[in-house]
């Protein structure tokens, strides 16, 4: 039978029902006709047998809403049928054959059982009873296996299905759990994306802005020192282009031609970075203490744009011209401090100033699982401290 028969008869029961029921009727009549040799006494009428599987078929047709009831009145029919003195065949059987295999697909398997036991518990004695030529072994067991093919059959039928819509709801649910995960990866690469460009965007253009400054505050009274702050301008704006297309590149496709082969920027870039500071009339100081240790990848890249967004926000918010940058190896730790003496506003939260700067530093430390603070000194300043784990 091919699947799409199947699929056809399963969206239209009674399509089933009217070729099932019919089926077994004749069946059943038959057996009314020619099953009474198996008798020694007189020759007994095929009406009443008829009568009894018309009564069976027809209930048959309210299998799906009364099952139960609909196997107890197939076996009472049956049973009559043999008290009339019809050998019990498997073709007189048929309509309670039919109707226990039904009940076993739609029950548990401790209602069909127990139903199919009470049905040759009424079944044999009838079959019993009744003076026959043939032996009472095969009397006894035709009614017993009879009644047990169906449901041992409809049982397995039912236990299949369920496996199948098991499979389909593991299925439904792996695929819910990778659009969900998707969805996750999809978020997190925006926030990801979202922190690079705020750190590239927020550096250099701060950078750029206190070069900017300086520059026109000297262009009168020394010229050589504005003409040499316009050119590291232009070296800025510049640095600051390339590490946004490398930013935005990731949002092309892997195959890209165009896509930048940059390695993404670490600690060994840090001095570039206090040199470019420098420009802007901010000195900091670096001290690392303990033995340095290669970071991965990721914590590398975590390092970096901390320091950077930390000094960053110095040149922005700070009124100093120095900060100090501690790198401290303790293991497998890595403990960054950046800390300035100014009269500092950088303590000021995305719902007082707008910016973003603290949020990523924290979001950042956490993803590379490492830790985060930031405030400020009784005195005036303002410290960031990060502790990264060298290897995540």
């Amino acid at each position: 039978m091919s699947s799409s028969f199947q699929r056809y008869l399963s969206d239209r029961p009674r399509v089933v029902d009217a070729i099932a029921i019919p089926a077994v009727f004749a069946s059943a009549v038959f057996a009314s006709v020619v099953g009474t040799w198996g008798t020694t006494s007189e020759h007994i009428d095929w009406q009443p047998g008829v009568v009894l599987a018309a009564v069976a078929c027809t209930a048959l047709w309210w299998h799906r809403s009364h099952p139960r009831t609909v196997v107890a009145v197939t076996a009472l029919c049956a049973s009559a049928a043999s008290g009339f003195g019809y050998l019990t065949t498997p073709l007189l059987l048929a309509p309670v054959m039919v109707a226990l295999y039904w009940l076993a697909t739609e029950t548990e398997r401790k209602t069909a059982h127990l139903y199919c036991l009470a049905t040759a518990a009424v079944l044999v004695p009838t079959a019993v009873l009744p003076e026959r030529s043939v032996s009472w072994i095969l009397v006894t067991l035709n009614p017993a296996v009879s009644l047990l093919l169906p449901v041992a059959w409809g049982s397995a039928v039912r236990l299949r299905r369920a496996y199948l819509q098991s499979l389909r709801a593991r299925a439904e649910h792996a695929e819910h759990t990778r659009e969900e995960e998707a969805r996750q990866r999809v978020a997190e690469e925006r926030v990801r994306i979202a922190r690079e460009l705020h750190d590239v965007v927020a550096h250099h253009l701060a950078l750029a802005n206190a070069q900017a400054g300086t520059a026109a505050r000297l262009v009168r009274s020394r010229p050589e020192q504005a003409e040499q702050l316009l050119t590291d301008l232009a070296g800025t704006t510049s640095s600051a282009l390339r590490e946004v297309k490398a930013t935005v590149s990731l949002l092309r496709r892997p195959d890209d031609p165009d896509s930048p082969l940059d390695p993404a920027p670490g600690l060994e870039r840090l001095p570039e970075l206090i040199a470019s500071l420098g420009t802007a009339g901010l000195k900091v100081t670096v001290t690392t203490g303990g033995e340095e240790k290669p970071l991965s990848p990721g914590v590398d890249l975590t390092a970096y744009r901390i320091i950077q967004e930390a000094l960053t926000n110095v040149t922005k918010h700070a009124a100093t011209t120095a900060a100090q940058v501690t790198l401290s190896y303790a293991g497998d730790l890595l403990k960054i401090t950046v800390s300035d003496e100014g009269t500092s506003s950088t303590a000021l939260g995305p719902a007082q100033d707008g910016g973003f700067g603290l949020i990523g530093m924290r979001e950042r430390a956490e993803s590379a699982g490492g830790h985060f603070e930031a405030g400020r000194h009784p005195g005036g300043g303002f410290t960031v401290t990060a502790e990264l784990p060298i290897h995540f």
